[in-house]
């Protein structure tokens, strides 16, 4: 079969192949790097021919047209997952969130909750076989796919042909038409560690050991603890993430992940979303040492627990004294989303030798310059509780760690405070006694 002229035939330029969009059609863009550039600004120049055209997303890195172009109100922003961007769209009332688990975030796709009518990705060019790599997005873009009527691909040579598990490419023969793009894939920095986060990192690096697998979250914190790996005699370790980030891509480059010892896939790192540096994307075409994998398999605590000696390290906004931890939103302000850290906190506690780790700085300032603590005793103004107290695992802050599982409600407090800021430790001794979770102790 001639897959070249197959290719040819549904090639379309951008403002062709979104002329396939209804009224009141659902249209998904997948996640993060899939975003299709060229597709969105075509369908934003639609803006007043057509209306009521939901979009979903997550972790958008660029500047998105059907928000910021869409002088008609013709389009509804869906999130699955929140980037900086994305903040700023919910708060400008541009933008709606999507609660999810990352781990059904398929499932909501393959059951029917999640409708599309048009599904536009950017994959990579088609290889000698017809077929499109995913690249940089495993996570839920299969299943999108099968759930979509209409399916146009953006193909942009700067997209890596990525190796997958499964659920990682498409054929050409199975959609509709694809639009070609030069638009630079959307990169990101990676945060630099501050001070504070070195602090917390060397709380939980000695946790980290030769031969386990790591889950790294993104952040100064999961940065400080790659570099004082990288500078260590660790050796060994796997990877096994929802998203891989530049921390790792300096893992690898010491000679510190090998994937040797894993239980499975040895050999090979697993990620179900990728997002960082052009030369974390150059690292990882074709590159035959680390696959991707979907997200309902990537972060299953089944799947996890066959890890064993698991490590999952992310980050959380405020804890409260019941060890209630809200990872995803600051009162009523949409911050981020659960993503899969109650994935990760439920897979590595069942894990023999798992554990799981979430870190915060102990306070914040506000735009006043007051400094606030991140430790409240109770959570009372909208916050989002995401993973809840029973499933609570070790907190971290620059003071500490408080290692909550099993721990009864008197310890929790007295084990929170203790890692809270020194200026608001009475202050929440004085609300653990109000709230009858406070007994004598030698916590003074």
């Amino acid at each position: 079969m001639d897959f070249q002229a197959m290719y040819r035939e549904k090639l379309r330029t951008a403002e062709e192949a979104v002329q396939i969009v209804k009224d009141g059609d659902w249209v998904d863009y997948s996640q993060a790097c899939s975003f299709p550039q060229a597709l969105d600004a075509a369908l934003a120049r639609r803006s007043g021919e057509v209306f009521d055209v939901k979009i979903r997303n997550a972790i958008s890195m660029v500047p998105i047209a059907t928000v910021e172009e869409d002088p008609h109100g013709s389009f509804t922003y869906n999130l699955w997952h929140c980037s900086a961007l994305d903040r700023k769209y919910i708060d400008a009332g541009k933008a709606f969130h999507i609660p999810m688990l990352f781990r059904h975030c398929g499932a909501y796709y393959t059951k029917g909750y999640a409708p599309v009518n048009v599904a536009m990705i950017t994959v990579a060019p088609m290889d000698a076989e017809g077929y499109f790599s995913y690249g940089l997005t495993n996570c839920a873009t299969q299943e999108i796919i099968d759930a979509a009527e209409h399916i146009i691909l953006e193909v942009n040579p700067s997209m890596p042909t990525v190796p997958g598990v499964t659920g990682h490419r498409i054929h050409i023969r199975d959609v509709d038409c694809v639009v070609e793009s030069d638009l630079p894939v959307p990169t990101i920095q990676s945060p630099k560690a501050t001070e504070v986060d070195r602090r917390i990192a060397e709380y939980i690096f000695p946790y980290v050991t030769s031969g386990c697998t790591l889950q790294l979250g993104i952040g100064g914190i999961p940065n400080s603890i790659g570099s004082m790996i990288a500078e260590s005699d660790v050796r060994d370790l796997g990877m096994h993430t929802e998203l891989m980030s530049d921390g790792y891509l300096d893992l690898y480059r010491a000679g510190k992940i090998t994937n040797k010892y894993k239980k499975l896939h040895p050999g090979k790192g697993v990620f179900s979303i990728c997002n960082g540096s052009r030369a974390l994307y150059d690292f990882l075409d074709r590159n035959p040492e680390i696959v991707t994998a979907p997200m309902h398999w990537v972060n299953s605590p089944a799947v996890i627990r066959e890890l064993d000696d698991f490590i999952s390290i992310n980050g959380c906004i405020a804890v409260d004294l019941f060890g209630q931890v809200s990872s995803e939103s600051a009162g009523l302000r949409q911050i981020s989303g659960t993503g899969g850290q109650v994935d990760f906190v439920t897979g590595a506690m069942e894990a023999e030798h798992g554990r799981a780790f979430l870190a915060m700085h102990s306070t914040y300032m506000d735009k006043t310059g007051a400094l606030h603590s991140n430790i409240l005793p109770h959570f009372t103004g909208g916050d989002i509780i995401t993973t809840p107290r029973t499933q609570a695992p070790c907190i971290v802050t620059e003071y500490g760690m408080a290692r909550l599982p099993g721990l009864p409600t008197w310890q929790r407090a007295e084990a929170l405070i203790r890692i809270a800021h020194p200026d608001f430790r009475e202050d929440l001794i004085r609300a653990a006694q109000q709230q009858k979770i406070w007994r004598r102790s030698n916590q003074r």
